[in-house]
């Protein structure tokens, strides 16, 4: 209760009766006067303090209120419901002043050579710093970039610079690590005493729940949105990789890349990545979970090279129109099986269907890829897969992807792994006969 709407009484301000005079009049002062005036100032005392507690003022007005006519009373149930936007504004206030010092800048410089000639060019995004002493969170698309055409072709990053909350000072960047399946990059500035952001738990995230995200972008710095959590485990894919992303309202734009999704708390639960755009749409952007990512920081602050675990095929998806042909189950077509890998030991063979993986449904190799990426290197999966028409479940110990697969990977190639194959498979026309043979050769 705010403590102005309290009823106080003090010595200072105790009521003191008027001094009555002995007179003729008195019997009569005693016997009506006095008790009125004690009634009306009882009564007073009593409207006083109950309007003071907002409970029982609240009572008094929906008594008073219920006399009145049905339209007023109608009136009066539909304001009743309204919700005191005060604690979501004071909520986004706190907030945004608890993590805009944890979010960073970054502007990267690249090379582009072109048909015309070659130069440079500049792109912006954002970052997360996540230790003390200089270590920052942020897309590898933003450090990264591997666009290209017929015409031009973007080299590696020339430089990055970072800038850093209510600080005019701009620090040079140094990529300690990338990876390029989880779209993740770790920087490193010479500084210390900055103000790490508190990374949160993703997996306790609900669909509706306050989120705001932080960034710069189109090169605004330090700008806050907010929204909602839309929807969780969202499957999106971009240069070849596919993500499970946190979906949000919240609005993200370009240069909000490597930015900060947080909750209610202040704490990060997502990497702001990438939207949707075009006509009709809006308001749907998408964030890399923080808590599937942490395992990839703590490698990447390292400078290390990313150890992915691995089961050893390659496949391509069986789309509806091949299920329903041929009365096979939706899942991953498995196309070939490497020579001395858990799935050759497993007895996983060419012509077999992947359904699940320790009982989720998979439909694409980046499906089977967002789940398998959550288990370690030595740890063993149970995959169930469709043989000869019947179905059975297989132990797999995952062991780490070949140093040159996975070198082959993170170029964003397309591969003949089950890192990174997530290519759909055309499908024939009804009369095309090599579709059965596709499937069952």
């Amino acid at each position: 209760m705010n403590e102005n709407n309290q009823f106080n009484n003090s010595n200072g301000d105790s009521f003191v009766r008027s001094k009555q005079n002995r007179t003729s009049s008195g019997d009569f002062g005693r016997a009506v006067l006095v008790p009125f005036l004690s009634g009306i100032v009882g009564a007073s005392l009593v409207l006083g303090t109950c309007f003071g507690v907002p409970s029982i003022k609240s009572k008094l007005f929906s008594t008073g209120l219920s006399s009145t006519t049905s339209q007023l009373s109608t009136s009066s149930s539909n304001t009743s419901n309204l919700v005191d936007i005060s604690n979501y504004s004071d909520t986004a206030t706190a907030v945004a002043s608890k993590v805009l010092p944890s979010v960073v800048g970054i502007t990267v410089t690249y090379q582009i050579n072109s048909i015309f000639g070659s130069g440079t060019q500049e792109g912006t995004g954002s970052g997360i710093i996540i230790s003390e002493d200089g270590y920052i969170l942020t897309n590898n698309h933003v450090v990264a970039s591997s666009d290209r055409s017929s015409y031009y072709a973007i080299q590696e990053a020339t430089g990055v610079k970072v800038n850093l909350y209510q600080d005019d000072q701009t620090y040079d960047a140094t990529i300690v690590g990338t990876d390029a399946i989880t779209d993740l990059a770790v920087l490193k500035i010479d500084k210390n005493g900055l103000i790490p952001a508190t990374l949160g738990n993703s997996e306790n995230v609900k669909v509706g729940e306050f989120v705001m995200a932080i960034g710069n972008p189109l090169g605004m710095d330090y700008s806050v949105t907010t929204g909602v959590v839309s929807a969780l485990d969202r499957s999106v894919s971009s240069d070849g990789v596919t993500y499970k992303a946190i979906q949000t309202d919240a609005a993200i734009n370009s240069g909000n890349s490597g930015g900060a999704l947080v909750n209610a708390n202040g704490e990060v639960i997502g990497i702001n990545t990438m939207k949707l755009a075009g006509n009709g749409i809006e308001g749907i952007g998408f964030a890399i979970p923080i808590s599937s990512t942490t395992n990839i920081i703590n490698q990447l602050m390292k400078g290390e090279e990313v150890k992915r675990p691995y089961i050893g095929i390659s496949g391509s998806s069986v789309e509806d129109t091949v299920s329903e042909k041929y009365n096979v189950p939706k899942g991953i077509y498995v196309e070939v099986v490497y020579e001395g890998s858990p799935a050759e030991k497993a007895g996983i063979q060419k012509g077999d269907i992947i359904t699940k993986i320790e009982g989720k449904d998979v439909k694409s190799v980046g499906e089977l890829n967002s789940i398998k990426y959550n288990y370690n290197i030595g740890d063993t999966v149970t995959l169930t897969i469709y043989k000869d028409g019947n179905y059975q479940d297989v132990k797999v110990t995952l062991v780490e992807t070949p140093k040159e697969e996975q070198k082959s990977t993170n170029s964003n190639k397309e591969q003949s792994n089950d890192n990174s194959r997530t290519y759909v498979e055309t499908i024939p026309n009804d009369d095309d006969s090599s579709l059965f043979d596709f499937f069952f050769r």
